[in-house]
This record gives structure tokens, C-alpha cells and sequence, in this order.
């Protein structure tokens, strides 16, 4: 479509859906959520609202604590020599919308200062609407945003793709990669090409990760060799270097704020730590009981773009932070407290009961962390845990990254997963 005709389009379906009328084609399903947020959210759709810019050394302090910035050679090699840099800017924001870093010519630098698309600014979907960097943040999906698609009309001559990039650890959003340009100069593939650069950055730090394991093995061996008993050597994600009388695990969810001294483990029990280079040095203690029985599971889904379940029991608490997926899966578990079938949480996730092999996969990955949580046959919490679930103050910012038809009717009040007799 022309680009001229598009622009029309575009801004004929947002004055539809401000006014509440019918438009003349359907908004795109992702961009459709994001109106809805903004309305819910007061954000005016004709004022350019901005926050405070941070200050040179605020920006500086989130640099050097960001690990995107491990990846900044990656994404500069995979975006810069492709873009015309003298109509498009490629930009790094963290995981609350701050751009840390932006790079371009100074002419389309210039444009974009007038936009308030600098370093240090809060583009924050909730702050500036509809964007490549905020509502990316939200949905913690690759997203591009055409022209009129932004929710203020002062951004409707830029187009902008970003896609997030997450923490191959822990699943943690670390912030999104972003190309933006003039709406003339844009390509509906750029989304594509931003997605994978940002995959690669991914992919970077996965195998920065695996060299610490490394180092961390090398440190292990010989330690674990002149101990007597089980132990295990983990990284700061509890992430499994080497063990010695244990099965091996790939992992173990670490209590918040570990220090040396006893502590309690989900999978190993009563165990002491002991600081080590790039790790944690964890002795399992051979007198021990059986594992404590959980009484109580907080599942909170509060916050916007951080969901945790914390599990408490005889021997104390521990939590662990949930992947989007698995939030969505907790959720309808704590809405059914009788429970679903893999068939039945396929509908509720994805509108096809036939996927049944990925709600599967999931809940394996999740009772790989809650052991004791949750039993199968069907899905849900155990009879004998108490299960407190913390929503959102406003229930149109509960998962707003979710697609599924099950959150989408509980954003609604319509409530969450339905109850088949």
C-alpha cells in the first residue's frame, strides 16, 4: 500500500476507536491491546507527555549494571552498517523503557531529540503511548509500530520495530533493541531483522554464561573431590557447575538474598553455603529429615513486567521468579483449584486444545522449580497448599503480555479460566 494511503488508514482506525465507533479496518490484535491500555491508562492521545530525563551519570550508573551492555558490539554489527544511517537510529532501552544508548546520524539525531527519543528518556508505554521500545517491554514480543498505530498523534510521522531481549539465565527481561525512522523509509520486514539480531544477542550471552560454568567447574573439581558427603556448586542463578554424590540437576532455585551459613534449598534441603569465585559452594547436611512439606503458595502477579510464586513451609520461604508462560500457567491453576487437562489449559492458553505438547513441556519446567507445588493428573496445586493469588489494583494490567483467552476475559471481569463440569 502506498505510504501515503496507509497513513490515511491509520489514522482514520484510531480517530474510529477514540470516538468508539466502528473503523474502517480492523487495528492489529497488538496494537488494538495497547489502545485499550492507553485509554484504561488516561494517557492523552494528542499531548506529549514526558518524564524526567536522566541525568549523565544516572544513564552511566544503568549502563555499567545493564548486561545489555555486554552485547552492545553485537547489536551495533548486526544493525548499523545495514541501516541508511542518515534516516533511521538504532536504540538500547532497559527493562523500565530508559534508552541507555542511541546511535545514528546527527541529522535523524536531531529529529528524534525534537520527539524526546533521547538518551536517558522514559518510553515507558504507560508515559508515551503506543511504541516500538514500551509496548515491547509489555507484551515481551517483537513488535513494530506504523505511523498512526501510535496512540499521540505527535509520534505519527516515525515507525519504529523492537524486539526484547531476555536474560538466557533466568528468563529476566533485560530491555529492548529498537530501529525508528520516518514512516516513508520503513519496511514491514525490519521487524523480522531487528527480532533476530536481538535473538543473537540472546544467544551471545547464552554462551558467555556457559564459559562461567566453565570457570566455575574448573574451580569446582578439585574442591569436590577432597570432600567427604553430597554437595553441589552452583552460579549466583543457581545454575549446576558439578556435584558430588547428588543426581545432577540443571538447575536449583537459590533462596532470595543467599549469604554463607545454613540454609534451606528447594531440591536439596538443609544445606550450608559457602561463597565461591563465580559461585556458591552448597554441603547438603547428611542428618537431615524429610524434606519439609510446603503449606503456602503467593502467587503475585502485581507488578507489570515481574511475576514470582514464593513457597512457604516448615523450614522457612523461598521464591522463585515465573517466565511469562509460566505465570499464565499459575494462574489458571489458581483460578481451577480443581484442577485441568493438558487439553483443557491448551484452550485457555491458546484457543487449540490440540497443544497439548507444549502445555506439557511447561509444567514439567515448572514443577522442575516448585516440587511439591504441583501434581498432575490433572494439573493443579496440591490438596494441602494454601494458594493466595495477587492481582493487579486495576485488572486490565493483569499479563499484559497475555494473548490467552483466559486472561483476556479476567482483563474483562468476565473471570479467569471457566469451570467444565
Amino acid at each position: 500500500m502506498d505510504t501515503r494511503e496507509a497513513t490515511r488508514l491509520l489514522k482514520g482506525v484510531r480517530a474510529a476507536a477514540l470516538a468508539g465507533d466502528r473503523p474502517p479496518a480492523a487495528p492489529r490484535p497488538e496494537i488494538a491491546e495497547s489502545w485499550r491500555r492507553m485509554l484504561a491508562g488516561g494517557v492523552h492521545p494528542d499531548r506529549d507527555a514526558r518524564s524526567r530525563v536522566l541525568s549523565a551519570a544516572e544513564t552511566e550508573e544503568r549502563r555499567q549494571v545493564s548486561p545489555l551492555r555486554e552485547v552492545l558490539p553485537l547489536l551495533r554489527e548486526g544493525l548499523l552498517p545495514a541501516l541508511d544511517e542518515a534516516l533511521h537510529i538504532m536504540v538500547v532501552a532497559d527493562a523500565d523503557g530508559r534508552l541507555l544508548w542511541r546511535e545514528g546520524h546527527r541529522s535523524i539525531l536531531r529529529k528524534a531529540d525534537r520527539l524526546g527519543f533521547a538518551v536517558g528518556a522514559d518510553w515507558d508505554e504507560a508515559v508515551v503511548g503506543t511504541n516500538g521500545v514500551g509496548t515491547a517491554l509489555v507484551t515481551r514480543r517483537p513488535v513494530q509500530v506504523f505511523s498512526a498505530e501510535h496512540f499521540v498523534s505527535s509520534h505519527h510521522d516515525w515507525t519504529c520495530a523492537g524486539a526484547p531481549v531476555h536474560d538466557p539465565r533466568d528468563g529476566r527481561l533485560l530491555g529492548v533493541v529498537d530501529v525508528s525512522g520516518p514512516l516513508a523509509t520503513m519496511h514491514p520486514a525490519t521487524l523480522a531483522w531487528v527480532s533476530s539480531v536481538a535473538r543473537l544477542a540472546e544467544r551471545e550471552l547464552r554462551v558467555r554464561h556457559l564459559e562461567s560454568l566453565e570457570r566455575l567447574r574448573a574451580v569446582a573439581a578439585p574442591l569436590l573431590a577432597r570432600l567427604p558427603g553430597r554437595a553441589a556448586v552452583v552460579d549466583p542463578h543457581g545454575w549446576t557447575a558439578a556435584v558430588t554424590g547428588l543426581a545432577p540437576a540443571d538447575r536449583v532455585a537459590l533462596p532470595k538474598g543467599l549469604g554463607p551459613g545454613p540454609v534451606w534449598v528447594a531440591q536439596l534441603g538443609d544445606c550450608v553455603a559457602e561463597p565461591l569465585p563465580g559461585g556458591w559452594l552448597l554441603r547438603l547436611a547428611e542428618a537431615r529429615g524429610a524434606a519439609p512439606a510446603v503449606s503456602r503458595v503467593v502467587l503475585d502477579l502485581s507488578r507489570p513486567r515481574s511475576w514470582s510464586a514464593t513457597v512457604y513451609g516448615a523450614a522457612g520461604s523461598w521464591s522463585q521468579e515465573l517466565s511469562p508462560r509460566h505465570a499464565e500457567l499459575l494462574f489458571l491453576l489458581a483460578e481451577t483449584p480443581r484442577g485441568r487437562s493438558a487439553a483443557e489449559l491448551a484452550t485457555e492458553l491458546f484457543g487449540d486444545p490440540t497443544r497439548t505438547v507444549t502445555v506439557r513441556a511447561e509444567l514439567s519446567r515448572v514443577r522442575r522449580h516448585l516440587a511439591g507445588v504441583l501434581t498432575h493428573r490433572p494439573y493443579r496445586f496440591a490438596e494441602d497448599v494454601e494458594v493466595e493469588l495477587i492481582r493487579p489494583s486495576d485488572p486490565a494490567r493483569l499479563l499484559p503480555h497475555s494473548t490467552a483467552p483466559a486472561v483476556i476475559r479476567a482483563r474483562l471481569g468476565r473471570g479467569g479460566a471457566p469451570v467444565v463440569p
